[in-house]
């Protein structure tokens, strides 16, 4: 056994179930490395779960957070597929992590198959920021948007982890890039990142349509091939009239669904999805668009495909991930609630 901290929620449905703990951990079981973390990535993900809002959160009691980077400690024995020579990893090998839940700890048991080596010259943080955001855009944007050299894609969120990453890997591709942004104080970083001024749209619910057509206009586009929408809500249906033929639009995520405050505001919420956007997959097949979603964890059902998956995001998004804001381990709530603002940049680290 070893003692680890970690927070955890009793139950979901409200942000104050957070609590530190001082837990044992056993050794790591067949197939699994012990790693001692050094730094937590937070996605939005991790709110939803702790609100109760996200349909893969564990019943009961559990320990939030997607993603880490650590120090591997211990081996357990291999798997009965992996044969007598185990796993690649040694002690002392820093690495990435993804987990299905349980990375808001300071030491953590996780599937070897699920830890990649952390990429030269980059920080714990670095790599506790890149796995989750990284194969997002690689997932939503490249295969299953199939964004080709010369096309167009709208990226929600662009000054955002999965956006930041998104947009190099429009832009490795050698396509065009229009990026919405919440507030206007982001426009700066992704004029840095190689977007004109008018490739930017900071969003309107009202009149977001004709803020579309003054971008398409100075990309000299009449329509976007792949839109990336982690939004949702009022900003849906003006993306989707202005696909192409043969557009995709990919939703990956429903950020306006996000509750302002501790807990979830249930008539708020339930308003909104009254209020949802409806589709007629008649007028689709007419328009010759397509509608697609999903969710990141299902990825970790198909293990033997991440570490493809890993080598593209990679190859397309080989700088490290731009890290906005760093929090101490006995700042997780306030860290998740500067995540739930929306005002934040890049990726929130949490450094153990």
């Amino acid at each position: 056994m070893t003692t680890r901290n970690l927070w955890r929620m009793s139950s979901a449905g409200s942000l104050e179930r957070l609590e530190r703990r001082t837990e044992e951990l056993p050794p790591p079981r067949a197939g699994e490395a012990r790693v001692r973390v050094q730094a937590i990535g937070l996605n939005f993900a991790d709110i939803f779960a702790c609100l109760g809002l996200y349909s893969a959160t564990p019943r009961g009691t559990f320990v939030p957070g997607l993603e880490c980077a650590g120090v591997v400690e211990a081996i357990g024995p291999p798997r009965e597929d992996e044969g007598s020579s185990g796993s690649a990893l040694s002690p002392g090998e820093p690495v990435m992590v993804l987990t299905r839940f349980g990375a808001y700890a300071t030491a953590l048991n996780a599937e070897s198959r699920y830890l990649a080596p952390i990429p030269d010259g980059w920080t714990m943080a670095e790599g506790a920021a890149y796995p989750v955001q990284s194969l997002t855009a690689w997932y939503g944007l490249m295969h299953l948007g199939a964004l080709a050299p010369g096309q167009v894609a709208l990226l929600h969120s662009a000054a955002g982890g999965v956006g930041l990453h998104a947009l190099a890997m429009a832009r490795a591709t050698g396509a065009t890039v229009i990026g919405t942004v919440g507030q206007a104080d982001k426009i700066p970083l992704l004029e840095a990142r190689g977007l004109a001024r008018g490739q930017v749209v900071v969003r309107k619910a009202k009149g977001f349509g004709a803020q579309l057509d003054v971008a398409l206009a100075a990309v000299d586009a009449t329509g976007f091939d792949v839109v990336l929408d982690a939004i949702a809500g009022p900003f849906f249906l003006p993306a989707l009239a202005r696909l192409a033929p043969e557009g995709r639009h990919v939703l990956y995520g429903a950020a306006d669904f996000m509750p302002k405050g501790r807990h979830p505001d249930w008539l708020r919420l339930a308003w909104q999805y009254l209020r949802r956007p409806r589709l007629d997959p008649m007028k689709l097949m007419d328009t010759n668009r397509s509608v697609m979603g999903f969710n990141l964890i299902w990825l970790f059902d198909r293990a033997d495909r991440l570490p493809a998956a890993m080598s593209a995001a990679l190859a397309l998004s080989p700088a490290p991930p731009h890290i906005g804001a760093r929090f101490p381990f006995d700042e997780v709530p306030e860290a998740l609630r500067a995540l739930q603002s929306g005002r934040t940049m890049g990726k929130i680290v949490i450094e153990v």
